[in-house]
């Protein structure tokens, strides 16, 4: 079985997982394009949303207190069992029906929040470790569409950063960053 939302993360996480894993241990306190976190934070905060996410796809309340550091042992594989998991649990059809109990929002909108939040954030990851992100070009459509519509939601919910202008050359993928309050050209020194 398959929704939109677990095609998106069959797209997704293949873009993401290598990110993830190129993280090395010494850049775990450098800064990220998100003011928030660093990469330590940003990978803690994906682990829970991998987590997390599972539930709501279920129906679920999610906890999104802080807990204990998710970056621990093997976490890189982690990752991709959470992300194996999530696919399953988006792929059901009653996973996008209906509205979120955890959220308050329809059950696609959470489904698509979640791809937002992971390609976005996995691009923040590579910015901060000197990687890149490739990102398929339907998935680019979808998160692209889902912003220009919820950007300014998730900039009154906290969840983005005022929109910064993009560059006059900038691709379709800079100006999705910018509409999430990124520098598309953001680099670090990983």
């Amino acid at each position: 079985m398959s929704t939109q939302i677990s095609d998106l993360l069959d797209m997704a996480a293949p873009a993401v997982s290598p990110v993830v894993h190129g993280v090395r241990d010494e850049q775990l306190p450098a800064a990220t394009p998100c003011a928030d976190f660093t990469v330590h934070a940003l990978l803690g905060h994906l682990l829970q949303v991998t987590t997390n996410f599972q539930a709501l796809a279920r129906h679920a309340d999610a906890d999104w207190s802080p807990g204990p550091d998710r970056v621990t042992g093997d976490w890189r594989d982690g990752f991709d069992r959470d992300l194996a998991a999530l696919r399953e649990a988006w792929s059901v059809p009653e996973a996008v029906e209906g509205v979120s109990a955890g959220m308050g929002l329809p059950q696609r909108t959470v489904g698509l929040m979640l791809v937002v939040d992971l390609v976005v954030h996995g691009w923040d990851l590579a910015a901060a470790t000197g990687q890149s992100l490739r990102v398929p070009g339907p998935l680019l459509t979808v998160t692209g569409e889902f912003l220009e519509q919820m950007a300014d939601k998730g900039r009154a919910m906290g969840a983005f950063g005022p929109a910064v202008t993009p560059p006059d050359d900038a691709d379709e993928w800079e100006r999705m960053l910018a509409m999430t309050g990124r520098d598309p050209r953001w680099s670090g020194a990983a």
